[in-house]
């Protein structure tokens, strides 16, 4: 992996995590919704050498399913998937009040996003970033 690609990994990740709880063993606990297993691979290799727990989820469905065994304390969230998309996931998260503050970050290739998608996932709560993460 390229060097710069990784510091953009690192920084999506210091962005997304900084505000998040740290639980009482010292390691917080990651989920990563995306259907792209090089992209979940990654994210979760560098995750887990900056010493986080990370789980993973290759649908919305399977990642709403992951987040009733175990709340995270931040996720990394695709937002073009197949049947249920990240903007989908991200509505049934928010719903629950106890998801409120958990910090999001949605990342997309979609550079041509509709500006009322963007606005409704800030309304959400969540950060935007763009694929690949070494341009953005």
């Amino acid at each position: 992996m390229p060097l710069s690609t990784s510091r953009a990994i690192q920084q999506v990740c210091y962005n997304t995590f900084v505000s998040a709880a740290t639980p009482v063993g010292g390691r917080s606990n990651i989920l990563i919704v995306d259907d792209d297993e090089g992209v979940t691979v990654t994210f979760a290799r560098m995750l887990e050498l900056e010493g986080y727990i990370v789980r993973t989820a290759k649908s919305a469905e399977i990642g709403l399913h992951e987040v009733h065994l175990k709340r995270p304390d931040a996720i990394i969230l695709d937002l073009r998937m197949p049947l249920v998309d990240g903007l989908g996931f991200l509505r049934c998260f928010r719903s629950e009040e106890s998801h409120q503050a958990v910090p999001v970050t949605i990342v997309t290739g979609d550079y041509f996003l509709d500006d009322r998608v963007a606005a409704e996932v800030r309304a959400l709560g969540a950060n935007l970033k763009f694929k690949p993460l070494w341009l953005g």
